[in-house]
């Protein structure tokens, strides 16, 4: 169901409520919700997930990217979600393209590798081009 991308971090794209069982029964233990509100009409609310989140014991953080790219706030707040994990993260997005994405700039500025970050993400289907220039590779 989720893409793997590494031990510490699968993606996916929009998840539900209902979703979050799921995810604590795959040993997830922070769900970073990487989805602006009402991007598309019928989506989940943030604080539904939230809210399935905190009953089921897990973490949450929003850190929502639209459409216009990434900022330097943005790549902060997921280095601190990686590195403050109590272990592995889901994160989501539409697609799961924006999350694989900020995954890549989080841990590249953590000082992975840029040619494995890409070949991680190629792994779990992603292509890293469009920031190639930026994490190395």
């Amino acid at each position: 169901m989720f893409r793997t991308l590494d031990s510490t971090i699968s993606v996916f794209g929009q998840i539900g409520p209902e979703d979050v069982a799921a995810a604590k029964e795959l040993g997830f233990t922070t769900i970073v919700n990487n989805r602006p509100d009402d991007e598309q009409p019928g989506q989940p609310a943030g604080a539904e997930i939230e809210a399935a989140a905190k009953a089921a014991g897990l973490d949450y953080v929003a850190i929502p990217v639209d459409h216009s790219g990434f900022n330097e706030g943005q790549v902060a707040a997921m280095v601190e979600a990686l590195e403050t994990a109590r272990g592995p993260v889901l994160a989501f997005c539409r697609s799961g393209t924006r999350s694989t994405f900020l995954w890549a700039l989080a841990r590249h500025r953590l000082g992975d590798d840029g040619e494995q970050l890409i070949a991680k993400a190629a792994n779990a289907g992603y292509d890293l081009s469009a920031i190639r220039s930026v994490i190395g590779g």
